[in-house]
């Protein structure tokens, strides 16, 4: 096992870790002292379940242990899954001192986390991440929610983790349209508030793809340092986390128009960036270089970069008011002065948009 980085989110008296590291799931002492009930489910899909799930159910065989074994995609992560998570707990018998351990990408963490959040008002839970998007981004900070066919996380809670551990051995077993896609959600921590660390990436963008351990353990402990502390700042989304939503409110659009069965999670961001960015430079906010430069480097990582074809602009400008950012039927997205400079901006007509969409 390689050096192992901790870092923690502080939440006032409330307080979690982040353990990041190659082969933290072989460490069954560690994984076991993470659930001191009787009761723990581990929720997975068919892709990690055959790698990863005997080492973390042999590193809890003093409980009881139920798994959960979904099928893996977006398209799953519906309330009909959550249903099953609920089911898995009832045949678990599961008590308030239950554990629900979410193994594998943001699907599966997101829906585990909610059906924790609402198993008798709120049990433990643990996110063990095994995609890059998971591990950088949604396994911190205790969003929590399943799609509805009219949106993107539109039923959900906000329900912190006891623990997030982070294993980048599992990135070894990562198909690479998922690491590229993950790659897409490192980015956007550059860009929405840390020029320095865009500027890293710029140089090191062969090394991420090529999967070099410390280089992907580098940007992995930058990011989440960089969530933890504004989840600290803003738990529930009522400011600054607003920021983590750079190119979201495009990209979930995209991703619903699609059916869930298109471009990716962070492939619809990747898109949703450049466009966030290339309608800051069309309203004069920001350098039209620097969206060029933030496309630049998507490129070269591997990313899409614009609107998939047959998209409608309308039926995306539709999507988007029914993302939960945009308030009072007014939208709000969060666009940028440049890179490392996001910031929210309410009430922005839709006449903006459209010429961006229609590009």
């Amino acid at each position: 096992m390689s050096e192992t980085r901790e870092l923690e989110v502080a939440l006032g008296e409330r307080r979690y870790p982040i353990r990041i590291g190659r082969g933290l799931l072989g460490d069954a002492a560690a994984l076991a002292a993470l659930v001191p009930g009787r009761h723990a489910l581990v929720v997975t899909d068919a892709h990690v379940a055959p790698h990863y799930l005997p080492l973390v159910a042999a590193a809890l065989g003093g409980k009881q242990v139920g798994t959960l074994v979904l099928p893996p995609g977006e398209q799953e992560k519906t309330l009909a899954s959550f249903g099953e998570v609920m089911a898995a707990l009832a045949a678990l018998g599961a008590s308030r001192d239950a554990t629900v351990l979410a193994l594998g990408g943001g699907v599966v963490g997101d829906l585990a986390g909610f059906a924790a959040a609402c198993w008798m008002r709120g049990v433990r839970f643990v996110q063990l991440p095994t995609t890059l998007l998971a591990m950088v981004d949604s396994s911190v900070g205790g969003k929590t929610a399943v799609d509805l066919p009219e949106g993107k996380n539109l039923v959900g809670a906000f329900h912190q983790p006891a623990a997030v551990v982070a294993d980048t051995a599992t990135l070894a077993t990562l198909p690479p349209r998922e690491l590229r896609a993950g790659l897409a959600e490192v980015v956007k921590y550059g860009a929405l508030g840390d020029a320095g660390f865009f500027a890293w990436l710029e140089a090191h963008a062969d090394a991420l793809l090529a999967r070099d351990d410390a280089t992907l353990a580098e940007a992995i402990a930058r990011c989440c340092a960089h969530k933890a502390g504004i989840v600290a700042r803003d738990e529930t989304e009522r400011g600054e986390r607003m920021l983590l939503n750079f190119g979201h409110t495009f990209g979930h659009a995209i991703e619903t128009q699609q059916g869930y069965g298109g471009l990716l999670h962070g492939e619809a961001v990747a898109v949703g960036m450049v466009l966030a960015a290339r309608l800051s430079a069309r309203l004069g906010r920001a350098p039209a270089a620097d969206a060029e430069r933030l496309a630049a480097l998507l490129t070269r990582l591997g990313l899409p970069t614009t609107i998939p074809a047959g998209l409608d602009p309308a039926a995306l400008l539709a999507r988007m008011r029914l993302d939960k950012k945009a308030v009072s039927g007014t939208l709000r997205l969060i666009l940028w002065r440049g890179v490392g400079q996001a910031e929210v901006v309410d009430t922005l007509p839709e006449a903006d948009l459209l010429p961006v969409l229609s590009a």
